[in-house]
């Protein structure tokens, strides 16, 4: 057993209750862990506009120009939702049964105690005869916009000279053992704002209103009642998923001027970004076309893009390798991805 005792570490950062963009002590507790191996720890905060403050860190043992094996992390987490209807608490780092609980205990702050123990050991062992470098890359921004994080880091190792030969990635993709799926690609991933606009009435009279809750049903049918497409050879069928409705009405007995929903889209190789916002353009103006019998004063309603990131959601390598017949099941995930925002408006025609 090593100075790192990977389940301890593992405990000591989910112990951080580091929801993306708050860094809530995990690299602390990490730069602890690697300092006394002899690891150099660079800390970087970036945030662009309109964004929140990240923190990351960039560790590196050796020196001069061996070859540097990397591994790639993120210390985020996503929200808990209700705290109380976990068992244990969501940031106890508790074990059960066996089993080590906790937000982030699988997506991935045990990969990154685990890689820290394995480094440590390996230094322990070839330390003196070994020339080349080992690194760790770990972000904070993983789980939220996701432009926090990697691509400044790199970026501003890149200034700096540094130089990664090789790097592994610790997120939880392999379904039954270790080593059995290799990624070599990964979905697009695409996130959608909907609001739909009405008019806005007493319950008792909707017929001087015009119920956006009752329209927004209707669109979120027409993108999630059907699948969008079945499995290629390398990945499953593109998923879309509502991830939320918020309509922020706390009376009873009023019809609200607006309705939101979110939700996300992971798509395979039959697509690219492009295609995907054309088929939610069909899918919403074909609902779009029909007046469904509103008076004219308040008119039918269309879609209309409002804002769109032309940045094209990236499928990297279009394939996956896997043994056994694993096809792809589990998404890897970084932030280096492109995750495009699309907002759709319906609002009166008048």
């Amino acid at each position: 057993m090593g100075a790192i005792d990977p389940v301890s570490l593992a405990q000591a950062l989910i112990r951080c209750p580091s929801v993306t963009p708050a860094e809530a002590g995990t690299l602390g507790v990490l730069e602890q862990a690697l300092r006394p191996v002899g690891f150099k720890c660079w800390r970087q905060a970036f945030q662009a506009p309109d964004t929140a403050r990240v923190e990351n860190l960039y560790a590196r043992w050796g020196e001069g120009d061996g070859a540097c094996f990397a591994f790639a992390g993120h210390a985020d987490v996503v929200p808990v939702g209700d705290a109380a209807a976990w068992q244990p608490e969501p940031f106890a780092g508790e074990i059960r049964d066996g089993h080590l609980c906790g937000r982030g205990a699988a997506d991935m702050k045990s990969a990154i105690a685990c890689f820290a123990a394995a480094a440590e050991r390996f230094i322990a062992r070839r330390g003196r005869n070994f020339s080349g470098r080992i690194a760790l890359i770990i972000t904070g921004d993983e789980e939220g916009p996701s432009i926090n994080g990697t691509k400044p880091l790199l970026a501003w190792m890149k200034q700096r000279g540094e130089r990664l030969d090789a790097c592994v990635v610790g997120e939880p993709t392999n379904p039954e053992a270790l080593g059995d799926m290799v990624k070599i690609g990964r979905r697009g991933s695409l996130n959608g704002r909907l609001t739909v606009h009405g008019v806005q009435g007493h319950s008792a009279y909707p017929h001087l209103a015009d119920n956006p809750i009752h329209r927004m049903i209707r669109m979120l049918d027409a993108i999630t009642g059907e699948p969008m497409d079945e499995a290629t050879e390398h990945f499953q069928a593109s998923t879309l998923q509502v991830v939320s409705v918020d309509v922020g009405n706390p009376a009873t007995n009023v019809i609200p001027a607006s309705a939101r929903a979110v939700f996300n889209i992971r798509f395979n190789d039959r697509h690219t970004s492009d295609d995907v916002k054309r088929w939610l353009c069909q899918r919403f103006d074909a609902l779009g076309a029909i007046p469904e019998n509103v008076p004219a004063s308040v008119g039918g309603y269309w879609v209309r893009w409002v804002a769109v990131d032309d940045e094209e959601a990236e499928l990297a390598a279009r394939q996956t390798a896997h043994r056994d017949q694993h096809a792809g099941q589990l998404p890897a995930g970084n932030d280096a991805r492109t995750r495009p925002m699309i907002r759709l408006v319906t609002r009166d025609a008048a």
